[in-house]
């Protein structure tokens, strides 16, 4: 047991996988997460921007008193939105608990007491919504500023919140630098958090925009009964604005959350996918433009077209996140599936020795000698017998005075017969100690009969 532990903690932070059978294809489960996050997002934009919203134009009631009106009504779309996204967000946390287990699981318990701290503050601020919704009434005058003390407490947990969240996907993306990371401060520190943080909160705010424009600009919302000092088209114009004017900032925030993804995720794909984003978005901007310049009896004419665009905006700039997601983590998953061989390579030894007879050995010590160093190969190859591989007479036929080319397997081992599970590569024993155990494979064969023995029953 003690060398097969060394064996597999050789490499920092790569622990082999856990092969259990997914409840679906790998495909099936990446189209679920792509589609339920974009599902569950729009809701949480919608929350987030509500929230911003709705603290900024009550701000604005205290000079003019009908835009106090209407926060009250933007506020009480929060909690509704609220509810759809915590329900919606089930689907895509236990998909990307199946595809990204070691990371997603990873990145939670390196932000520590950030990650422990987001159920509290859930509830927190799900009943300070609640009560910014229910005290309107009751806190007026004086207790204005007390109100909007609430609201705006509300609005910056809804903005805290997802910063941890988003800090945690991001640092899963990264294994090899999760040595680095001790606690969630020190995550916003890998990759390009905070580019994508604002580009998160641009897109919460023209989502809230657009929506707010059907919303309130619907045939059947009683403008004359709730919001008496506006019109229906002003309310549309009012919010087409903050739409457009955030999506043109996007202008700025789109290419600085491109030009500051790490390297390591950025493939040809995703340049092709946000592009494609990006041509698409400049059509929903057109369309904005046209609707601000409409008269008030044509002004709404064109909200169905920007919705339908918007939303094709939005499943192209989802399935980039995906795309630069899957890059991000593909060769680190590749060496954990090596490592995942080689402990399946080793238990299949052990267990073969165990049937055998054979002893298991002191351990994988390495030595500055090639018989010590043999010790790594003796779990898989005996002298003159067949256990996880070919026996060291038949590497001796194959590699007959050739060194390096033992060495050169040894570091990049392949897989070439279908009897043989794949051989682990031994690269971290180094260009000196393969040199060493590569000559006394080929130099085995000189040794007496009890020698060749006690080599390999004694590793």
């Amino acid at each position: 047991m003690t060398n097969l532990m060394i064996y597999l903690t050789a490499g920092a932070f790569l622990p082999r996988d856990l092969e259990l059978p997914l409840p679906l294809n790998g495909w099936e489960l990446e189209i679920i997460l792509v589609a339920l996050f974009l599902l569950h997002i729009l809701f949480v934009n919608l929350m987030v921007g509500g929230s911003l919203l709705t603290v900024l134009f009550e701000i604005l009631g205290l000079t003019w008193p009908k835009y106090d009106d209407l926060a009250r009504r933007i506020g009480a779309t929060i909690t509704v939105n609220k509810s759809l996204a915590v329900v919606l967000g089930v689907g895509p946390l236990l998909a990307i608990n199946l595809l990204y287990t070691t990371y997603f699981y990873s990145a939670n318990a390196l932000t520590g007491y950030a990650w422990m701290g987001l159920i509290p503050l859930i509830i927190l601020v799900f009943l300070l919504t609640y009560l910014h919704k229910y005290t309107w009434d009751r806190w007026t005058g004086p207790k204005k500023k007390r109100h909007i003390g609430v609201g705006v407490a509300s609005a910056f947990l809804f903005l805290s919140i997802p910063l941890v969240f988003l800090s945690n996907i991001n640092l899963m993306l990264f294994p090899d630098q999760w040595s680095e990371v001790a606690g969630f401060f020190s995550s916003l520190q890998i990759g390009n958090v905070f580019p994508r943080y604002f580009h998160f909160l641009m897109a919460s705010l023209a989502l809230t925009g657009l929506f707010l424009a059907g919303w309130f600009g619907r045939k059947r919302f009683p403008v004359e009964e709730h919001l008496p000092q506006f019109t229906r088209p002003e309310l549309r114009r009012l919010f087409y604005r903050v739409a457009f004017y955030v999506t043109l900032a996007q202008v700025v925030f789109g290419p600085l959350l491109l030009l500051t993804l790490p390297s390591i995720g950025v493939t040809v794909t995703l340049v092709l996918v946000i592009s494609a984003g990006v041509v698409v978005a400049s059509i929903v901007m057109v369309l904005l433009w046209s609707e601000l310049r409409s008269s008030d009896a044509r002004i709404g004419r064109f909200y169905a077209p920007i919705l339908v665009i918007f939303a094709v905006v939005v499943v192209f700039m989802g399935t980039g996140r995906h795309v630069y997601r899957e890059a991000s983590v593909e060769d680190h998953r590749q060496k954990m599936a090596s490592r995942s061989d080689a402990f399946r390579a080793v238990s299949l030894a052990a267990h073969m020795r165990l049937d055998a007879g054979m002893s298991l050995g002191e351990g994988l010590a390495m030595g500055p000698t090639g018989k010590s160093v043999f010790k790594n190969c003796a779990a898989c190859h005996a002298f003159d017998r067949v256990l996880a591989g070919p026996s060291i007479v038949e590497v001796q036929e194959i590699y007959a005075g050739d060194i390096e080319g033992i060495v050169t397997w040894a570091k990049n081992p392949g897989k070439k017969r279908d009897q043989f599970a794949p051989m682990p590569s031994f690269a971290h024993l180094g260009e000196e100690k393969l040199q060493l155990v590569a000559e006394y494979i080929l130099e085995m064969g000189q040794e007496k009969p009890e020698e060749q023995t006690e080599a390999t029953t004694e590793s």
